[in-house]
């Protein structure tokens, strides 16, 4: 079955499907429990920003990384541009542009003042329906924006 074969529901459906994937991921980063991100990958699932050679693999390493983020890092991913194409059935590509704000050093309740954003890019994402449910096979990321992340003094301030 190719995807000329899938009903304009079909493909309307796995489309949408990837979309929650991607706004889920970016939701438990943002605002859950990081280390959950890995439930949303296939068993096998990878994710890798070729700039500086990281390349995480298999949903205990993926847990471990993305639950290792800092306790203090409050971030916000505005995520836009989300392109899903079905390549077939069970296999499906995605593009997302995104921009991140992102510091570390802050205090639950403290409002800062707004800053530039720490990274701008996109992910490339390619999906597979594994037992009807669709999830990241793989995610890379495309940086060419992006800095360190800054660090608020105690008092909530730079």
């Amino acid at each position: 079955m190719t995807t000329q074969d899938l009903e304009p529901v079909e493909r309307l459906l796995a489309e949408r499907a990837c979309e929650q994937v991607i706004l889920e991921l970016v939701r438990r980063l943002d605002l859950g429990d990081p280390g959950t991100v890995s439930d949303l990958f296939t068993p096998d699932g990878i994710w890798e920003w070729p700039y500086g050679g990281r390349r995480i693999e298999g949903r205990d390493a993926l847990r471990a990384y993305f639950g290792s983020r800092p306790a203090d890092r409050l971030s916000r991913r505005m995520c836009t541009n989300i392109l899903v194409t079905v390549d077939s059935p069970h296999t499906a590509a995605a593009t997302t542009y995104f921009t991140t704000y992102r510091v570390d050093g802050h205090t639950d309740g403290a409002l800062i003042p707004p800053r530039l954003p720490a990274n701008i890019g996109h992910y490339e994402d390619t999906f597979r329906k594994t037992d009807g449910t669709w999830l990241l096979a793989t995610r890379t990321l495309v940086l060419p924006f992006g800095g360190p992340t800054e660090r608020l003094d105690t008092s909530g301030r730079p």
